[in-house]
This record gives C-alpha cells, structure tokens and sequence, in this order.
C-alpha cells in the first residue's frame, strides 16, 4: 500500500494576481476544477494507494476541507486505511472530513519540516510514501503510475526515491537532477542536484540525457526519510518530533504545536536532505508537466487562437501575438500586444512581458512593504462557511456580496459599531436577532441593529446569496464578538 501525501503550503505569489496568500495557486479554480483536487484525483488513481493525507497551512484549513467535500473526494479514511468514505452533507457547519486526514502547520517551514512532520504521523505503520505537490500539472497519470511502480521497490529497500522530468526543451526556471549509475531497471543513483543555470547550460542539459528537471515528487518510508533527517538536519527533527508530540486535535484536523514548529529551521528537502544522502535514487519521468510557478508557464497549457493567443474570460484582443490575456471580471481589451501578459482581477490589473512574468514576485514584495492588503486577500474573502465581497465603500456605509455555502452557518455573534441590513438575492436565510429566528426567501430582508445578537444559516442546498448594508461610524472586520462558533475561531 503506498500512502500520499499531498503538500499544500506554498503561496504562490508568481501568479499574483489571481493568486495571493489567502488564496494560494494550488485552491484556484483552473478548466472547472483546481490544482489541489486534481492532484488528489491522480492520487486516488494511482494503483493500491490508500486514501491521501493533506498537509496545509492552517490558514487554509477550510478552503481544503470544502474544496474536497465539494469534489466527491471530502472524507478521505484515515490515513493508511486504503477505504474512501461516501460523501455526506456537512452537518452543524463543519466540513465532512474524519480526523487524521488534514494535518495543519501553523508556519510555514518549507518542505523538509512538512515532511518530517507527515513521516511522523505516518512512522507507526511506516508505509511508503509518495509526496506530492499540490500545485503542479501532470499531463499523463499512466506514466506517473509506471515511474512510481519502477521505484517502489527502491523506496521499500529504504531508499529516497525522486522524479526527474525528462526535459523538452532549455529551462532556466528550473532546479535539475544529474542522474548517476543505474542501480535498478528505470533506477538511477542521483550524482547531483543541480542550481537553476542560466540558458547556455540549460540548453545542454536538455540535450545530454543526463539531466531532469527536479520534480519535487517523492517516494521513501516514514522510517528512512527520518534515519536520514536525523543525520543531515537534527534540529529539524528535533523540532518537529515537539511539534507532533504536543500536536492538538481541532474540529476535524490536527495542528502542529505553534512554538514548536515555529523554531525549526527552514529548509527544503532537497538541501537538507536529498543533496547529502547516500540513499538518493532517481527515476526519469517522461510526461508533459509543469510547477505553474509563472504566467507563461499557465500560459503553455491553454488553447491557443490562430495567433497564438491564450484568451480566457471576457477578453478581445486585436492584432495581438504570443499574448495572454485573462479577465475575471470585467472585459480587457488588448491592441497590437506582442507575447505580453495581462491579468485583470476585480482588485488589481498585472502587465509584463511574457518572458519576464515571473518577475511579479517583486510587485508582490512591493504590495508587502507597503502594507497593502492586496498582497494577500483577494476582493472576495474566502471563510469556512462560504465568502464575502465588499462592493461599495463610502464614509459611512459599506455594501458587500454574501456567499453562505449549503448547510453552513456563521458565528453567533454582535458588532458594536454598526448596523447591518440583508436582503436575500438567491435561496433562503435562517436569521436569528436577539434571539427571534425568521426564514427569508428570495427579495426578502431583515435588519440587525447595533450592538444585535445574530446569526446567519444556509438550511437549503443551494447556495445563499444576500447583499449585506453596513451603516456606522466604524466597518472593520475587527468589530465582531463571537459569542458561539461552530469552526472554533
């Protein structure tokens, strides 16, 4: 039985800006689904795997909880049980996901923590894992099948087992693997890991058959990912064996103790402990792939028009070339554009180069110093019961788009500076006021006072949608009072 591990803690900030902190590259929607469950899908697939255990930022604990409850694939068994759970509804406006499936890192530590901290989890069954990034595209699940079959008995020998992607063309974006002696059928003895190089290198690489690009894909027991961590990196160790041993269960995920994994040094796998093993095997993987690290990266997987031109949303383009424009809100308009980017989000518009979008990491940077929400929430706010959208912002008043998921429900709870009025646009609103419970339907509204005792539910199985009217002299989202909760905030 081989046990996935899907890592889900990036941010992904080279996609800016439809990407940001709060909603990573891996959660957005991409050709009607998401990195993240796709990932999961492949993983499911893959022969005799068991059910996937998500390691995520705690920030996102809901998006991934609802993003698998809503894919069919919400309550994955138990790590290492091999059994998927039916779907069912949520209930009492938790996510159905079992305890155990969701392992959530309070910081982030980059991959080698994330891993040690998954092994640890996983070391009493000590089954073989395959770690998986949650935010790369993989075109051919077969030949991600064949690589994993060829290094599995590598990896139940103890052996750390990588894939190199066979590479098609120079790529300067990437870190490559120089493989060593072959060891096995399809098995390779890793010689070295290799620095992203510039394009005269890159252009040998792609040639001598020698070298892959590093997939960060993995495959090795619990058992020896941590015989080697404590030889190469024992603070690490040390720090998550704390973190885990003081771990805490909460709602349906378990967290990482915060003091504990907060001073673990941050380091990947690869330079902690993939560069300096002994143990390091690679196997070639020849498939279309990509880590979405840049717009002209997504821009290589879309349907392209006679001009070469990736068009999504509501977008024109006139005597444009090599371009790729994406509109999420409104219409973009580009004229005589030549291998540009432009991306349009409700918030922010991005314009580069095509061959220099990777680059938007520094506006990124910028947006940070400044202190600039736009770095890292989006105009729509994604919360564990559904979403929200400020539309209107005056002195006084605010208007925002409220999204309350099927069978969800918000906080009982009471703001002291401002009144709200609601006005229900789609499906039906259980609202409780200072105790009195009413059901709205469609073009029905309710008003809470200042200072009102109140609650919101979705009792139907549609979403609910409703225009909420703030008014008062202050409308921050710190002006709220949870009195009940039933996602433990």
């Amino acid at each position: 039985m081989i046990q996935p591990v899907i890592l889900c803690g990036g941010d992904g900030t080279r996609l800016w800006p439809a990407s940001r902190k709060a909603m990573p590259k891996q959660f957005m929607p991409l050709h009607g689904s998401t990195l993240f469950i796709g990932t999961v899908r492949r993983a499911l697939a893959l022969p005799g795997t068991a059910q996937p255990l998500i390691l995520c930022n705690q920030e996102h604990r809901f998006l991934a909880a609802m993003q698998l409850h809503k894919a069919g694939a919400a309550r994955p068994g138990p790590a290492g049980s091999g059994a998927a759970a039916k779907p069912s509804a949520p209930s009492a406006g938790i996510y159905a996901v079992p305890p155990g499936s969701i392992l959530l890192e309070p910081v982030g530590r980059n991959t080698a923590p994330a891993i040690a901290a998954a092994s640890l989890y996983l070391a009493g069954q000590d089954p073989v894992m395959l770690v998986l990034p949650s935010d790369q595209h993989i075109a051919d699940a077969d030949a991600l099948a064949k690589a994993v079959a060829a290094g599995l008995p590598s990896a139940e020998a103890g052996c750390l087992v990588t894939f190199g992607i066979v590479p098609t063309r120079p790529e300067t974006g990437y870190g490559y693997i120089r493989r060593g002696q072959e060891l096995d059928k399809g098995v390779h003895a890793v010689d070295a890991f290799v620095e992203k190089p510039d394009a005269a290198r890159a252009a040998v690489f792609a040639a001598d058959g020698e070298h892959y690009w590093n997939s960060g894909i993995f495959l090795f027991r619990p058992s020896a990912y941590l015989r080697e961590l404590a030889l190469y990196a024992p603070e690490i160790l040390a720090a998550c064996e704390k973190a885990y041993a003081a771990r805490t269960e909460d709602l349906d995920f378990i967290r990482l103790d915060a003091d504990e994994f907060a001073a673990s040094p941050s380091d990947s796998i690869d330079y902690a402990v993939m560069e300096r093993t002994s143990r390091a095997r690679v196997v070639p993987l020849p498939v279309e792939w990509s880590d979405l690290g840049s717009w002209q990266s997504l821009y290589a997987l879309e349907t392209l028009d006679k001009s070469g031109n990736a068009l999504v949303g509501d977008v024109l383009a006139a005597d444009c070339e090599g371009s790729f424009l994406l509109s999420h809100s409104r219409l973009v308009a580009g004229v005589g554009l030549t291998d540009m980017v432009v991306v349009e989000t409700p918030d922010a518009v991005m314009v580069a180069p095509k061959d220099r979008s990777q680059e938007v990491k520094k506006i990124v940077e910028t947006l940070k110093a400044a202190g600039r929400g736009e770095a890292a929430q989006h105009a729509r706010v994604y919360r564990p019961w559904g979403s929200y959208e400020s539309l209107v912002t005056g002195g006084r008043f605010q208007v925002k788009s409220i999204i309350v998921e099927p069978g969800q429900r918000l906080s009982l709870q009471r703001h002291y500076h401002r009144a709200e009025h609601w006005v229900v646009v789609r499906g039906a609103a259980l609202v409780t006021v200072n105790g009195e419970e009413r059901l709205l339907g469609e073009d029905q509204s309710t008003y809470i006072p200042v200072g009102g005792l109140h609650r919101l539910e979705n009792p139907g199985k549609v979403p609910l949608e409703l225009i909420e009217i703030q008014t008062g002299g202050y409308l921050g989202e710190d002006d709220i009072v949870r009195l009940e909760d039933v996602y433990g905030r």
